[in-house]
């Protein structure tokens, strides 16, 4: 157990050396078994976090993120938390003035994260896998870049389905209706 944590240790800090000394747009932190991030990642990246436009937190078991997160990295473009145990952002989220695509698909939303509602900028949302069942529909439309919601896999109801189409200038993915079954 205390070596697969060493060698977990050990990767993540490969990782954010990597993107430190080539001064990458990205820190990819995909499959690190983190359950928050690293605090001592803020310090070690300190000198390239305006640098940095791509971060993937895929596949991990991080519960929350902090608002310090999105302060460090406000110049954020593509944030990646897919295969988290997230339910809910901080609301600096409104605070990524850049942020184009976030993917927070398979996770635990149980509400639609409606500080994204205000990131004039995001063109992308995956929320596929998670339990929305309400979907604030007005605000999505007031959305002027939104180009894709994935909602697939969730128990939206039948009234989301209603508002949606004829409302929303993006493609909406939703899961097929399930039929009703007969008596």
């Amino acid at each position: 157990m205390q070596k697969r944590m060493g060698e977990a240790v050990a990767r993540v800090a490969r990782k954010v050396n990597d993107t430190v000394e080539n001064k990458t747009d990205s820190l990819d932190l995909a499959n690190c078994k983190l359950i928050t991030f690293p605090i001592g990642i803020y310090k070690a990246m300190r000198s390239v976090t305006e640098g940095i436009h791509h971060i993937s937190l895929a596949n991990n078991e991080l519960k929350s993120l902090t608002s310090r997160f999105v302060t460090t990295f406000s110049q954020l473009r593509e944030l990646n938390l897919a295969g988290n145990y997230l339910h809910r952002l901080p609301e600096e989220v409104t605070s990524l003035l850049h942020l184009r695509a976030i993917n927070l698909s398979r996770n635990r939303f149980r509400r639609f994260p409606e500080p994204l509602t205000t990131v004039s900028a995001l063109e992308t949302i995956d929320l596929e896998e998670n339990e929305i069942a309400e979907v604030p529909v007005e605000k999505l439309a007031t959305m002027a870049s939104l180009r894709s919601l994935n909602l697939r896999a969730n128990p939206v109801g039948p009234e989301v389905r209603l508002l949606v189409r004829p409302l929303v200038p993006f493609d909406l993915l939703l899961s097929p209706e399930e039929p009703v079954p007969k008596p």
